[in-house]
């Protein structure tokens, strides 16, 4: 197995089985429904990966909507949440059925490209060490013009002073974030930048990013 920097999928499995996430909302993220309600995401139908799915409220959202949406997760309890909010719902009749893998999203890669990314929670999930590697498969996964829908999270803490890396979740600064999605690779928007709150009262940065 791989070694990686930062928590195992041992910690995430414990985590998400023994439910302690006081990140979970219950729902999907507003800045999710927000972006709908302006016409930001794809049109239905359209191929959208969820990393780091979670308990999955995004995954289930998208497919009520006509998406053909695969979430991932690395551990196999969020898999399973998920799979069963999914089943809890009717997904019958719908064309386009929703796919939960537990993979590895360093190691991932879909089918054809897809039309979007939601990012929210699997950034700040990981290393600061593989933060240039998912940001690779992160471009590698969208087609041209494909949209980045991306939540930052802003999680300071002051060891950063004397060098500390600390998480999860680790500090999404914004100067970085520019640094791992840089503008010839990427359209940014404008700031200021939507301010999400968080259930772990902290603040997320929302930045919709187009690949070029």
């Amino acid at each position: 197995m791989r070694a990686m920097a930062g928590p195992t999928r041992d910690f995430w499995q414990n985590r998400f089985a023994s439910r302690q996430t006081p990140w979970d909302r219950g729902a999907p993220s507003p800045q999710l429904l927000a972006w709908h309600a302006e016409g930001q995401l794809p049109p239905p139908g359209s191929r959208i990966a969820v990393p780091g799915c979670g308990a999955g409220y995004e995954v289930a959202w998208l497919a009520k909507r006509g998406y053909a949406v695969t979430g991932l997760d690395y551990a196999e309890a969020a898999v399973e949440a998920t799979r069963a909010l999914l089943a809890a719902q009717d997904h019958a009749g719908e064309q386009t059925q929703p796919e939960v893998l537990q993979a590895d999203v360093l190691e991932w890669s879909p089918g054809t490209p897809l039309d979007a990314v939601y990012e929210q929670t699997c950034l700040c999930a990981l290393h600061p060490d593989h933060w240039v590697a998912y940001a690779t498969r992160l471009q590698a996964w969208l087609r041209p013009g494909g949209r980045l829908l991306a939540l930052f999270m802003q999680a300071p803490r002051p060891g950063a002073e004397t060098g500390l890396v600390e998480g999860p979740p680790y500090h999404c600064d914004i100067n970085a974030m520019r640094a791992l999605f840089p503008e010839p690779l990427w359209a940014w928007p404008r700031p200021p930048l939507a301010q999400v709150p968080h259930p772990m009262g902290r603040m997320e940065l929302a930045v919709l990013l187009q690949r070029r």
